[in-house]
């Protein structure tokens, strides 16, 4: 008899618990990211929502801190659940996420975008897109014709070399190229350094902006170029500066400045820092792990 009324107990208590759950209102309720709607009646753009602004944690103990939390972070965290699986607006994120990573890496800078920087543009060895990808070698070699187009167009022994690459994320090159390039020349310019002729590479990797400083007689490169995106972030663009660049050097030659994108370090931040590090290799005649910086300085240790 006892075990029969504490089952009833049981089972009294716990339809109670449910009856109160079900009326009990989220606090922070993004269902709506599925079925909110613009007046026109589209669904609105899901890559287009703030990740660091948006907790999908039912009933949480601390919503605010939290997302002031999430505030220093592009992770996914306070994403909730659906029983073990990620909530449906979850995985479309994702999936949208790396959609537009995989188009950074597949598509090209649009002939438009080039125009409209008016620099001198020369490609590489590779041939299209899927040989560069496959053979990274080319991509850092040019014919001929380029090597003429660099000695006849560029302006030859400046201090600097400026280079921009497509490298893996086209989407990288024209959200962060606009804002980058003038303040870096006016950075370089405020500390007398020439920096050149700027110019455009279809197909590069890295070490194209060796190539190119040879051709030119360059004191020193620095390439801006498209990383490999992730579903983070496809914006994310680097600068690789190279004190005596030579073709086939050491990677460890290289100082390197990654994560420039709006969410990361600002390309107008980033140009004025880049401009005083290339003063620093310049002054010191060295680069990559020759040179030790203080990053609050900017002054070699």
């Amino acid at each position: 008899m006892n075990n029969q009324i504490n089952e009833k107990q049981i089972l009294e208590a716990v339809m109670k618990v449910l009856g109160e759950n079900k009326n009990h209102k989220p606090q922070n309720n993004n269902t709506s990211i599925l079925t909110e709607s613009s007046k026109n009646g589209d669904l609105i753009d899901i890559t287009e929502i703030d990740l660091r602004k948006e907790l999908l944690i039912d009933h949480p103990q601390n919503g605010e801190m939290y997302l002031r939390l999430k505030g220093r972070t592009p992770a996914r965290l306070g994403i909730g659940k659906a029983g073990p699986r990620y909530k449906t607006s979850t995985m479309l994120r994702i999936r949208a996420d790396l959609a537009a990573a995989r188009d950074a890496v597949q598509t090209m800078v649009s002939p438009e975008f080039i125009d409209d920087l008016k620099l001198p543009v020369v490609k590489t060895k590779a041939e299209d897109k899927a040989q560069y990808l496959l053979r990274p070698d080319l991509g850092r070699i040019f014919d001929e014709e380029n090597t003429k187009i660099m000695k006849e167009r560029l302006k030859q022994n400046p201090d600097v070399q400026i280079v921009i690459g497509d490298g893996l994320s086209s989407t990288a090159i024209e959200a962060n190229i606009r804002e980058i390039l003038p303040a870096l020349e006016q950075g370089l310019r405020s500390f007398g350094v020439d920096p050149g002729t700027p110019v455009f590479v279809e197909y590069s990797r890295v070490g194209a902006g060796d190539f190119i400083a040879e051709a030119v007689g360059a004191k020193l490169v620095l390439i801006l170029i498209g990383e490999r995106p992730g579903v983070a972030s496809s914006e994310s663009m680097s600068c690789y500066m190279t004190y005596n660049p030579k073709v086939g050097m050491m990677e460890s030659g290289r100082t390197v400045i990654s994560n420039i994108h709006q969410h990361g370090t600002p390309p107008s931040e980033a140009g004025a820092h880049i401009a005083e590090l290339v003063n620093t290799m310049l002054r010191e005649k060295k680069s990559g792990v020759d040179l030790v910086v203080d990053s609050n300085k900017t002054t070699v240790c």
